[in-house]
């Protein structure tokens, strides 16, 4: 299964998110679509917040495992724009999340300081 944890800050903004695992076994037809399908939008979504929104986010990449979080200070405008590229790709993943419910699972957390991103830290399994 691939979990994907949407962080929020400020009264709902989001500020980045986490996709981990495989949506499921090789053997079976169609899971490989939907590993696909996520890697897609979060690959993009990602590309997008660069090109797009003017955005160079934190990002973190391994084997079964990606994450996102925007730069702290971005001004308004900026920050208008990144929402609009995260709430794109949330809005993919949660209609892949609607057609296969036991592949794919997405949780919403509050952004916290503890949340930060250390440099020095070993990558997350």
């Amino acid at each position: 299964m691939t979990t994907i944890t949407v962080y929020t800050f400020d009264g709902g903004r989001l500020c980045g998110f986490e996709a981990a695992g495989h949506a499921g076994a090789k053997r079976i037809r169609g899971y490989d679509l939907v590993c696909c399908a996520v890697s897609a939008l979060t690959q993009t979504g990602v590309n997008a917040l660069c090109s797009v929104a003017g955005v160079e986010p934190r990002v973190e990449v391994k084997d079964g495992y990606l994450s996102c979080f925007l730069p702290e200070g971005m001004d308004e405008q900026t920050q208008e724009r990144a929402q609009i590229v995260l709430r794109t790709i949330m809005t993919g993943l949660t209609d892949i999340q609607k057609i296969y419910p036991s592949l794919i699972r997405i949780q919403q957390k509050e952004w916290r300081q503890a949340d930060a991103y250390d440099e020095s830290s070993a990558l997350r399994s």
